[in-house]
């Protein structure tokens, strides 16, 4: 479908999923990564091949409902060829780095937290 002359461009859409279980860490891959690009069942791979000889494997929770570590999302990047670079905010050079205005902090809150006022979700 055409615009007229003159029409504003929609904005891209933003792909994002919603919370579920303790699967934080795949949300946040698939939200950062702008698509469906893991699974439960891809991160519990992961978690064996990070742990393959641990019966209980320390990657993941043990009740099998997500919780994944963060090795876990280092891997999954890893193999993307991608990678997490740690920053830590007792670290004087990131102090330092965000006083001179070298990097940004983008936070979204979601209209939800901001009404409630709170982060805590009570449902």
């Amino acid at each position: 479908m055409s615009q007229g002359p003159g029409a504003q461009p929609s904005p891209p859409s933003v792909y994002h999923e919603r919370q579920r279980l303790e699967l934080c860490a795949i949300h946040a891959l698939n939200n950062v990564l702008q698509q469906q690009l893991f699974s439960q069942e891809a991160a519990d791979e992961i978690c064996k091949r990070l742990a393959p000889d641990s019966r209980l494997n320390p990657h993941r929770s043990l009740l099998g409902t997500g919780n994944y570590d963060v090795n876990v999302i280092m891997a999954a990047l890893q193999g993307l060829g991608l990678a997490a670079v740690w920053w830590d905010g007792r670290r004087a050079f990131l102090a330092a780095a965000l006083a001179q205005g070298l990097c940004q902090v983008l936070l979204v809150v979601t209209r939800e937290v901001e009404e409630k006022g709170s982060w805590l979700r009570t449902d």
